[in-house]
């Protein structure tokens, strides 16, 4: 598998189209700059204070992997655009009396959060270190910039994994006194930096500062192909072909006194959608530390205390940032000395209750319009706040009880039990073998996300809400609670304590990403107990606007009734299916091991099917009940009820309309089930793999012909191309039509017709490039002139009840090309009503 960006030959055009000041881009496309190079741009256009830079296109890694290295005319751009820079600041690059210092950092277009590397306080020698230490009148400072950048070179650009602890260096200053010399200072730490890479037969960190910058470049290029990037890229189905771009930024400096500082803040709670500014600041720090989750910051409100007239300035600009971009926004800054500075803006992730509070507040505000609040939610946020949770009196009583050992920040909302991993391979194990696994670890890095992805919740002993865990934690959609204080971790002997309480790895514990509780043992988890009134506000919306139908699939009381409860205009059903949640179905399946095409044959059917639709049909009212024949051949449950077994020995069985008085038997069971159950349900019967009008014309005289049935409609599944093609005809027959999308697809790439129900494999096939359409997401070309032909059908007969049925998890790109082909009636899978509600009412914008 391979990450690497699709590459052209632009030998021809000149790298300086593809490098960008950050107060003279001439365009503003975050795919050309990526993200963090785009929002920089607008902050600087807007008068907004951010420390100069420049940016490396995404073009520019393009060029990097077709020669395989730095190409000698991008090297001469990146020196010309340092210059300038130099120019612009009043600084000098390596050498003083002010020296220039640097950051280098991704800026993928798409946001990745923490996949991607980073280089701080690079182009220190030890003229610009002597100098450093000179303007800032502060040695100490000098050192802890020099430590920091040593450290963190070697572990970016030298792939040094064994790096030395901030702690160390007071040991290495201490024999140096109270007021050491700079230069003696520098050589000291320098050399005790270079030693221990020595020592462990590491290549040293070059003193040139272009080298450093050139190699933290190429770093930060090479960063894009990491296994971590290319997993959170496949997970999110993210181009692997766009490529990143690099931001050079000049630095300044949180780390310089108590005046200073670090912080991340939000425009809006990411966790609870709650106005105001939200977030964490660290005095005396850089960004590093607070986004790392190597110390616990203090919460956004302390700065108002310490730095009143900053904090005013913070509070005015994030307002108008956020009423600028209409959107909310995780803002990166840095204060040098009272001086604020804004290091990066973009969209902030957040958690699914978030995302839907913030889209109907910002309706109630006026700030946007109705297909731009839509477009705030996606329908994996929509499934998530579908997702179980504990049982409230179980959670009183383990509080009671004790079972709470822990407590930290919630950092991502859902409540979930598994069993406890300390390492991610071993979470990544655990997981492939089906168990539900909670990762612990004492703080997370990017290391880690093979084992965040796998577990079902994380929690971590130090970091607070924006550390890396809880970013990368509502990316995925997973519940987390960070900053555990009171948690020990030992990797060694596998165990986390709190107090006197060892837990160890494989036990069980459970999870609350929202109060950020830690409790020992199972809890129960629970369905919610009512829709969300706010989600339900949306998903109004999206259905006012799309005027489409959607149909859910049904089995029980329970699933029917939620259907009507949520406004949905009916159910499907497979009668197979109804039929396998009978005690009976084994003495059903018995009576027809050797059937005769008679009446007698299919009485015990009949008597079943009657006796389960019946209060399945009570409880769906006036909505509209559509039942998929018993197909005896390709039913998903034809090896629970052995039908393929009875369809080779009577061959007849198999084909749509081989026996009449099975589909008689069908009909007169759901007629019998809807006079018993007095609903007014609007019911049709339909065999699956029709094909030929004939077939149709044929099962509308059987029901006919049916004393008794005169309510009950009839309708055809169509699975094959000749169905589709023949899908005009075949309305002109019968009451309802569904179109089976996913046998369909499945049968043009020649797979199994369960494969496109599930991520694995074709997810990861398909992140290959092997081909060109992946089923699941999308409509392959050789399907669209037999959705067209269907779509013929819904324009000429706009009474005509005809669909299209969609199994497995929906996704947008999916249902935006149906609707905009002319689909205006939907079945889907139980749990997938909503996400297609809501991907119906985004596809309007892109359809109209």
């Amino acid at each position: 598998m391979t990450g690497q960006p699709e590459v052209t030959d632009t030998t021809a055009q000149s790298v300086a189209s593809f490098t960008f000041a950050f107060d003279d881009a001439s365009t503003g496309d975050k795919a050309v700059l990526g993200g963090k190079g785009a929002g920089l741009v607008s902050m600087t256009r807007s008068g907004i204070r951010v420390p100069p830079g420049y940016i490396l296109s995404t073009a520019c890694c393009h060029e990097y992997f077709l020669a395989g290295a730095m190409p000698s005319n991008l090297l001469k751009e990146i020196e010309a655009r340092l210059t300038a820079l130099e120019a612009q600041t009043g600084k000098q690059f390596g050498a003083g009396p002010t020296p220039l210092l640097l950051s280098v950092r991704s800026g993928a277009p798409v946001s990745m959060p923490g996949m991607m590397d980073t280089v701080l306080n690079l182009g220190l020698n030890k003229a610009a270190a002597i100098a450093l230490a000179t303007l800032t009148g502060n040695t100490r400072f000098m050192a802890d910039v020099l430590f920091r950048f040593h450290s963190m070179y070697s572990e970016i650009v030298l792939d040094v994994l064994d790096i030395p602890d901030s702690a160390e260096l007071d040991v290495v200053l201490e024999p140096l006194g109270d007021n050491p010399d700079p230069a003696a200072v520098y050589d000291a730490v320098w050399d005790f930096c270079q030693s221990r890479l020595a020592d462990m037969g590491e290549e040293e960190v070059p003193q040139e500062p272009r080298e450093q910058l050139v190699r933290a470049i190429e770093a930060v290029f090479r960063s894009w192909n990491t296994r971590r990037a290319i997993t959170y890229r496949e997970l999110h189905r993210i181009p692997h072909e766009m490529g990143t771009a690099v931001v050079v930024q000049s630095m300044v400096f949180g780390n310089l006194d108590q005046q200073s500082g670090s912080g991340v803040v939000f425009s809006r709670d990411p966790v609870t959608g709650e106005p105001g500014l939200f977030g964490e600041f660290l005095s005396a720090s850089q960004g590093e530390d607070v986004v790392a989750g190597t110390r616990t910051p203090d919460p956004i409100a302390r700065l108002e205390k310490v730095l009143p007239a900053t904090f005013e300035d913070l509070t005015s600009t994030v307002a108008r940032l956020e009423r600028t971009s209409q959107d909310v926004l995780d803002i990166e800054f840095t204060i040098e000395r009272g001086v604020l500075y804004f290091l990066q803006v973009r969209s902030a992730k957040r958690t699914a209750p978030a995302a839907i509070r913030i889209a109907t507040d910002f309706l109630d505000e006026g700030t946007v319009s109705d297909h731009a609040a839509l477009q705030m939610l996606s329908v994996e946020q929509v499934r998530q706040v579908q997702r179980p949770g504990f049982d409230p009196a179980e959670v009183r009583e383990a509080r009671d009880g004790g079972q709470r050992v822990a407590e930290g920040i919630g950092a991502s909302p859902g409540q979930v039990t598994g069993f406890l991993s300390l390492d991610p391979d071993r979470a990544v194990a655990a997981a492939k073998t089906g168990q539900h696994v909670i990762l612990a670890r004492q703080v997370t890095s990017p290391t880690d996300l093979h084992g965040m992805i796998a577990a079902d919740g994380i929690m971590t002993a130090t970091g607070g809400a924006t550390s890396h865990a809880a970013v990368v934690a509502r990316a995925l959609g997973k519940s987390c609670v960070v900053g555990c204080s009171d948690v020990v971790i030992d990797s060694t002997l596998k165990t986390l304590r709190v107090g006197d309480v060892v837990i160890r790895e494989g036990d069980a514990i459970s999870l609350d990403g929202a109060t950020g509780e830690v409790f020992t043992g199972t809890l129960t988890l629970t369905r919610p107990a009512a829709a969300d009134k706010q989600l339900e506000r949306l998903l109004k919306l999206a259905s006012e606007r799309s005027g489409a139908q959607v149909l859910v699939r049904a089995t029980t009381v329970e699933q029917v009734s939620a259907a009507k409860a949520d406004g949905l205009a009916g159910v499907v059903a497979a009668a197979a299916e109804v039929l396998a949640t009978s005690r009976r179905f084994s003495d059903v399946m018995a009576s027809l091991s050797a059937p005769e095409d008679q009446a007698s044959s299919f009485s015990l059917l009949e008597d079943v099917l009657a006796e389960q639709f019946t209060p399945l049909f009570a409880a769906a009212g006036d909505l509209e009940f559509s039942i998929r024949a018993v197909d005896f051949l390709t039913d998903k449950i034809s090896d629970v009820l052995d039908t393929r077994t009875i369809a080779v020995e009577y061959p007849y069985l198999a084909m749509p309309l081989g026996s009449t008085e099975c589909i008689r038997a069908q009909l007169r069971g759901i007629s019998r089930a809807a006079q018993a159950a007095g609903s007014t349900t609007r019911v049709s019967l339909c065999p699956r793999n029709v094909s030929d009008a004939a077939e149709a014309r044929a099962l509308a005289r059987i029901k006919g012909e049916l004393e008794g049935a005169e309510d009950i409609g009839v309708g055809v599944y169509l699975t094959s191309a000749r169905g589709a093609l023949a899908a005009c005809d075949l309305a002109d027959e019968v009451n309802v039509v569904w179109l089976e999308l996913r046998l369909l697809q499945a049968a043009m790439f020649g797979l199994p017709a369960d494969y496109l129900l599930t991520r694995e494999p074709l997810d990861r096939y398909s992140s290959r490039g092997l081909l060109s359409v992946n089923p699941r997401d999308s409509v392959d070309p050789s399907v669209t002139p037999l959705l067209a032909a269907v779509a013929r059908s819904i324009s000429e007969r706009p009474a005509s009840r005809i669909g299209i049925r969609v199994s497995g998890e929906i996704s947008e790109r999916l249902i935006g090309e149906l609707y905009a082909q002319g689909f205006r009636r939907f079945a889907v899978d139980s749990g997938e009503a909503s996400p297609a509600r809501l991907a119906l009412g985004k596809a309007v914008g892109a359809a109209t």
